[in-house]
C-alpha cells in the first residue's frame, strides 16, 4: 500500500533535482472494481491521496509549477452489479491537480445520471475527448503551438478553457 507513495516521493525528488526530468508518469494500478467497489474504491483512493501528497512533498517548491493529470483508460458502468462492483463502460473522468492548476472547479458538460440520459442507457455519457482536456494543459503549460499539439494529437481541438494560472 505504501509503495505507490514511495514511488511518488521519489519521483517528486528525481523532477525537483536539478537537471531532473519535466514530466514523468506513475500508474496505480487495482480500479478495475467489478465487484465489492465500495471497500476497494475507498482503499484506492486513499492510496492516490497519499501519493499525491509524497509527490508535493518531494518536489518540494516545485510543486507551485506542477500539474497532477489523473486519468483512466475506461469508464465504469453507472449502476451496480450483482456483485456491489460496476463493469466497464464508456465515459469518465479526468482530474488536474498541483499547484499550477486553476483548481476548485468542474469543468465539462455534466449530462447527469438520469436514465435518459446514459449512454445506451447504462453509462455516463462521453461529451469531450480526454485527449483535448490534455492538449490544453500542454499547450498552457508548456506553451506549445498548435503545431506542437497536432504532432501529439493529430486531429483533436484544444479545449478552450482557461485550466493554468496565469
Amino acid at each position: 500500500f505504501r509503495q505507490f507513495s514511495k514511488l511518488a516521493l521519489s519521483c517528486g525528488k528525481l523532477m525537483h533535482a536539478k537537471n531532473g526530468p519535466d514530466c514523468s508518469m506513475l500508474e496505480l494500478s487495482g480500479w478495475d472494481t467489478h465487484q465489492q467497489q465500495a471497500s476497494r474504491l475507498q482503499r484506492k483512493f486513499t492510496q492516490l491521496d497519499q501519493g499525491i501528497a509524497s509527490l508535493k512533498e518531494g518536489l518540494a517548491d516545485d510543486w507551485k509549477n506542477t500539474v497532477v493529470i489523473i486519468a483512466t483508460e475506461f469508464g465504469r458502468t453507472v449502476a451496480q452489479n450483482g456483485t456491489g462492483g460496476t463493469d466497464h463502460g464508456t465515459a469518465s473522468t479526468l482530474f488536474l491537480t498541483g499547484g499550477a492548476v486553476e483548481g476548485g472547479k468542474v469543468e465539462g458538460v455534466w449530462p447527469g445520471l438520469s436514465k435518459d440520459k446514459l449512454y445506451e442507457g447504462r453509462d455516463l455519457a462521453a461529451t469531450s475527448d480526454t485527449r483535448q482536456w490534455i492538449a490544453a494543459v500542454l499547450k498552457q503549460h508548456w506553451h506549445l503551438s498548435n503545431s506542437d499539439i497536432a504532432n501529439i494529437f493529430p486531429d483533436v481541438r484544444v479545449m478552450n478553457k482557461r485550466i493554468i494560472k496565469t
